[in-house]
Parts: C-alpha cells; structure tokens; sequence
C-alpha cells in the first residue's frame, strides 16, 4: 500500500476529470490525500474514502508573499501526510508543490493541463512563470502533457527533458459520456458552446457568428453553457434575452451537460489555447460532431471533415464558415459523422488509458508495487 498525496487548485479539477483515478487507487489499497482549498463540496472525496486537508491557493492571485507562504504549507503538509509519492495539478500545484516536494525529497509527478493565458503574449510575467517552472520540474519524476505542441514548447526552452510524458488530455469517461442516438434535425439544429463566458475561449467570434447566422437559418438554434467569467459578456446575453433560438442554461453539472449534449446536434468550441479539450471528447464520446479551433489541444480530437471541422483561431468568419460547411450537410452525414467520433474517443483517448499510464509512473517513481 502507498500514500499518496494530490495537489490541485479547485475542487472541479479533481471532481470532473479524475474521480476514476481516485477510485482505482483506492480499490488497490493506497491511502489518498488531497490538498484543495476549502469548498463545501469537498466531502465528496472523504465520502469516497480520502483525506482532504485545505490549503490556502487562489487561481489568480499573483502576490509573492502569499506565494511563498503556499510553499511553507505544502512543505508542512507533504511532512505532516509522509506521501510516497506526490501528483499535482495546474499551474500552481505544479509550481509550489513541486518545489516543496523536492525539498522534502519525495517523488512527485506533474500535469501541465494547458499554457494557460499569461503564456499567450510576452510580458515579465510569462518570463517568470518560465524560470518558475523550469526549477520545479527539474526532479520531477515525470511530467505528464496533454498535447503535442505544448509538451514541443516546454522542451524547445529547456524547462523539461527525459521525463516528460504526453498523455491524451485527461481522458474521457466512455461509460459516462455515453454514445446517445442523432436526434432529428426536422425542426431544428441545435449547436453548443460549453466554456466559461470569457475572451480567451472564443466568445467574441461566437457571437459574432450568432449575429451573422440567426437571420440566415431559421432553423438554427444556440445552447450556451457555462458561468459568466467576465462582465462584459453580461451584457451580451442580455441582447439576445428575446431570441427564442439562443438558449442560456448557466453552469451545469456534469450530468445535466451531457442531457443538453444529447438534445443538440453539433458542439462548437472556438478556444484560443487548450491542454486538451475535455468537452470536445465529452461531445465526440456522446456521437455528437464536433467544429473546433484549429489549435493544440483541439485538432488532435477533430478529423477534419470525419468527425467534424476545425478553423483559424481568433477568426470570427473562419468560425462561421465552418458552422456553414456543416449546415450545408445532409442529416445523414452529421449522424455519420458522431459515429465517427465516438469511435475515436473509444479508440485513442478512453480515460482507462491515463490511469494506466499513472499507475506505471508511480510505480517508477516509487520503487513500490502499485498494480494495474
């Protein structure tokens, strides 16, 4: 039996894109602890059977002084759990609790989830975050990427080497995200969005498609998912309150995703940067076609014109006419195309294979035998 310990920002990292990995360390007998910061959701993980232990993070904070009192705490706690093995999550974890972990000289395993928007343009920033990370990882036993062009750039700078692994994304719970039937496109034809309501995930360029098509196509109908993470989008869903065809459900869990999913014909994911995009692979698993960024983290889930379409990034009228392109479709072709999707979810990025993966590099990283 090994302890484990996890590192993430929030509870969402952990709830929605590794309960399965949760689940398989605990039937194989490991101890499990989690640092998070507090949430009243939290006793989900000690339901299951974990610890939860709280840690002072916040996602966009950037004061040094809090910075390094989060690295005092995970030194104590990473003490206090005695891990034989430490996984941290997103930027922060990966950073701090690296860097707590090597002074406590106990193995540890990053995943670089995304670039993030700080490494999207040249700042002071971006440069410290770079310099941050290269001495993180340093003994990191293996960092984990979840994309081709990302796992390129960190090894093009020099930040990691011979331990870096590439992953595909976080894995999609097949048995969840279920195959459901093309619903009919008599009435009509329904596309998603699900991201939260901010720039860097394309919803300039969404809207803008929107204004364009909705007197064009009176059939076209648009679901918006997600919380609004800046204001100015506010006012944006306030213009279309009238419109019977744009629909704005508000943050969904999981579950009640998927339902929308089921009832919609295409999924439509405009994002500027991307680990790997976890609701693509939820609408491709669910037979839905999928119109995405042509971006890291998005083509490797979309076959142009198999499973779907890609266009440029930042392009209002590269977006459109891609949702065009899959207009001018017949029903068939769209259903053929879900087909296609799932069967590539099932093929090359079934969620048992990151476990896996996990499993064999702590069994590496620990010298103990942690099964499969």
């Amino acid at each position: 039996m090994s302890k484990i310990l996890i590192f993430a920002n929030d509870y969402k990292t952990i709830a929605n894109f590794r309960m399965e990995l949760l689940e398989r360390f605990l039937e194989l007998g490991h101890k499990v602890t989690l640092s998070l910061p507090e949430d009243e959701r939290n006793h989900v993980f000690t339901d299951m059977g974990c610890s939860v232990i709280s840690a002072p993070i916040t996602r966009h904070g950037t004061n040094p002084v809090a910075e390094l009192k989060l690295i005092r705490v995970y030194k104590d706690q990473i003490k206090q759990a005695a891990p034989d093995c430490v996984l941290t999550f997103t930027v922060k974890p990966n950073i701090y609790a690296s860097i707590a972990a090597a002074a406590r000289k106990v193995p540890y395993i990053n995943n670089i989830t995304g670039l993030g928007s700080v490494m999207q343009s040249e700042s002071f920033l971006k440069k410290m975050m770079l310099r941050l990370q290269k001495y993180a990882y340093r003994k990191s036993a293996c960092v984990f990427f979840q994309n081709e062009g990302n796992l390129r750039y960190f090894k093009e700078r020099g930040i990691v080497g011979e331990q870096a692994r590439l992953l595909p994304g976080s894995g999609v719970n097949l048995a969840l995200h279920a195959f459901s039937e093309y619903p009919p496109e008599r009435e009509t034809t329904d596309i998603a969005i699900i991201s939260r309501l901010r720039k860097d995930k394309g919803y300039d360029e969404f809207f803008a498609m929107m204004q364009k098509l909705l007197p064009r196509y009176p059939k076209l109908r648009f679901h918006i998912i997600g919380w609004v993470e800046e204001e100015a989008y506010r006012e944006k869903l306030a213009q279309y309150e009238k419109e019977p065809r744009v629909i704005y459900h508000g943050e969904l869990t999981q579950t009640q995703v998927h339902e929308v999913l089921q009832s919609c014909h295409c999924l439509c994911h405009p994002s500027y940067h991307e680990g790997m995009a976890n609701v693509l692979m939820e609408a491709a698993a669910a037979g839905r076609p999928t119109l995405a960024s042509d971006i890291p983290g998005c083509r490797e889930i979309v076959e142009q014109g198999v499973t779907g379409f890609t266009f440029r990034v930042q392009d209002a009228e590269a977006l459109t006419e891609a949702v065009e392109r899959f207009l001018a479709l017949e029903e068939e072709s769209h259903r053929e195309m879900g087909k296609k999707a799932r069967e590539k979810m099932e093929r090359e990025f079934d969620r048992e294979i990151v476990i896996r993966s996990y499993l064999e590099q702590i069994e590496a990283a620990t010298a103990l035998e942690v099964g499969v």
